[in-house]
């Protein structure tokens, strides 16, 4: 009668999940100061949502707030490792409708609405590898989850190159340092800081290209690990790109993951705006099917929400991956990606909020 009663608890959970657009209330258990202008917010996980809430290593959660009548979300990348109860690193943006609200007015007891986890990325810790961690401030946070998880396997090993502007603005410094002393040799940080002088004039200065460039093949040989993560600004990601792409690092072993980008979207490829031109657009979640004629100037998100109000979504900026869908039928046109890998645009996955239809139909599969 038990097993009974928390399988149809479970399914309960999972079909309120479904109609709130796996939104639920959860209640924070722990506010944790980082440094002046950040914190780590834990999150309490009832028993019946423990399996919607479990997560991998690198995962995100949406938040979801009212602010003066409108609806507002955001996406934070959660810094726990597999197994433990959700939290979130935030580090507070001026003026940021979320993020100062998190940081300043969130307490133990405040109940916020977080969807369950999101997110591609996956550090599977029962390989043992070898993974290099790369990242510039708030970007720590879903590289401490893929650091934290994979160290449980006594054969894997850790690089953490992070780059911060002083001492004071590491994020989870003290947390990093129980790594290292709980792993040893196992786990190893390199810290480099832009407005503090440090000892090794390598680590004093910005992770641009050229220090990248110094570091991956003087001091941390990048052709030794199996897996590199990267975190941080865009100018970051691109130029430790292009320093992997010139150390012979294959695609598929580097995994990027960003929170913003101040850059307009790039001009369209193709034609999708002609006034008065529709189409039929047919959205796949949890086994519905529903076909609504859209403008063909209009995202597929947007499009698609005319018909259904739980799609999943955060960041609309093609940067967070919330909103991935694959094409299973049509053509499409999207505009900019910062989140998907190429073997998964390959595979025909887009970004709806940032995909525009361009044949007369399509089909997205938000189950996929």
């Amino acid at each position: 009668m038990a097993a009974t009663t928390a399988g149809t608890a479970a399914s309960s959970a999972r079909g309120a999940a479904r109609r709130s657009g796996g939104f639920h209330r959860l209640t924070v258990s722990d506010v944790e100061r980082l440094c002046d202008d950040a914190v780590a917010v834990s999150f309490a996980v009832p028993a019946e949502l423990r399996d919607a809430y479990s997560f991998r290593a690198g995962q995100s959660l949406t938040l979801r707030r009212t602010i003066e009548g409108r609806e507002e979300r955001r996406s934070y990348s959660i810094c726990a490792a597999v197994g433990e109860a959700p939290r979130i690193g935030v580090r507070e943006i001026p003026a940021g409708l979320f993020s100062s609200w998190l940081v300043h007015d969130v307490r133990p007891g405040t109940a916020i609405e977080v969807q369950t986890p999101t997110g591609a990325w996956h550090a599977d810790p029962s390989l043992g590898e070898r993974h290099l961690c790369i990242a510039a401030g708030s970007g720590i946070t879903p590289l401490l989850s893929v650091a934290t998880t994979v160290l449980t396997n006594p054969a894997a090993h850790v690089s953490l190159l992070y780059g911060n502007r002083t001492s004071r603005t590491v994020m989870f410094a003290d947390e990093l340092g129980d790594l290292k002393n709980r792993y040893g040799p196992r786990f190893q940080v390199a810290h480099v800081l832009s407005r503090e002088p440090r000892d090794v004039e390598l680590f004093s200065g910005r992770l641009d290209r050229d220090r990248l460039r110094r570091i991956l093949t003087d001091v941390v040989p990048v052709e030794t690990y199996d897996h590199v993560w990267l975190c941080g600004p865009l100018a970051l990601v691109e130029d430790a790109r292009a320093v992997l792409a010139e150390c012979g690092v294959p695609p598929r072993s580097v995994h990027v993951e960003l929170f913003y980008v101040d850059a307009p979207p790039p001009r369209p490829r193709r034609t999708t705006d002609a006034v008065g031109v529709t189409t039929a657009l047919t959205t796949v979640l949890d086994g519905l099917r529903t076909t609504a004629a859209v403008p063909r100037g209009t995202s597929i998100l947007e499009g698609a929400q005319t018909t259904r109000g739980d799609l999943p979504f955060a960041c609309k900026g093609g940067v967070c991956g919330t909103c991935r869908a694959r094409v299973r039928e049509g053509e499409t046109d999207m505009r900019r990606n910062y989140a998907l890998e190429p073997a998964e645009v390959a595979a025909g996955f887009v970004l709806t909020c940032q995909t525009f239809p361009v044949s007369a139909a399509v089909t997205a599969d938000f189950d996929a």
